[in-house]
């Protein structure tokens, strides 16, 4: 027997919502062959919600700022380089109990595999699936500001030669037209000291601003609330 009643009328309330907003949500999409490049885990979960097949090896990992901006500004060149493994990041506040992957001087962190085997056979499988959509407008990039990603960054990544570009961020950024850029709302679960929750970050995110619409149209369209 359920010992908190309370908590499980709320799942199941939430329950309720999620199987109704995403049944609506996977009804509207109409671009299904879609790839998502992020930098962390909320590309995976976008692919998750929808139910596609991931078409990027982007999923169940994260990459450091200054790692992923190098990744962005030569993005074919290094999609082409082979992954290799190392032991330790070159970054202090890594964890170094997951795999890690260097394509040339990028590391990748795959924090939610369990050996370097498995990272290996995902990551080049989804490249792979990914590669075959050569389709470079079907292709769409975000970034936030975490894990060393500089207001700067995010700037640059707003003059990059892509067409579809999303960022989300705790403060405004200078120079960046509301319809540019997401105001983010801080992760209610982040603790201090640890990673923020992506899975929550996610399933935020709807407050502010239409992912399907954005998928479908290249639209950013604002939600419930604004600036």
């Amino acid at each position: 027997m359920f010992k908190r009643p309370e908590i499980f009328i709320k799942r199941k309330i939430r329950h309720f919502f999620d199987s109704y907003y995403q049944k609506a949500d996977r009804s509207a999409l109409k671009n299904k062959n879609f790839v998502l490049i992020s930098r962390n885990c909320w590309g995976g979960q976008a692919y998750q919600w929808l139910g596609k097949p991931y078409n990027t090896p982007f999923v169940g990992l994260f990459l450091f700022g200054p790692c992923y901006m190098k990744l962005l500004r030569d993005f074919d060149t290094y999609m082409k380089m082979e992954l290799v493994f190392c032991e330790t990041s070159k970054y202090p506040e890594a964890y170094n109990d997951y795999p890690i992957g260097l394509l040339g001087d990028v590391e990748i962190h795959f924090q939610h595999y369990q050996n370097n085997e498995e990272a290996n056979e995902k990551w080049v499988r989804r490249r792979e699936r990914m590669l075959a959509h050569e389709n470079k407008d079907n292709y769409f990039f975000t970034i936030c500001d975490r894990r060393r990603v500089s207001q700067e960054d995010i700037q640059e990544f707003h003059q990059m030669d892509f067409k579809h570009k999303l960022s989300f961020s705790f403060d405004k950024i200078p120079g960046l037209s509301n319809l540019e850029h997401i105001k983010f709302i801080k992760d209610p679960t982040k603790k201090k000291g640890t990673p923020p929750n992506g899975k929550k970050r996610f399933k935020l995110t709807f407050l502010y601003f239409d992912l399907v619409q954005w998928l479908n149209s290249g639209n950013v369209l604002r939600t419930r609330f604004k600036e």
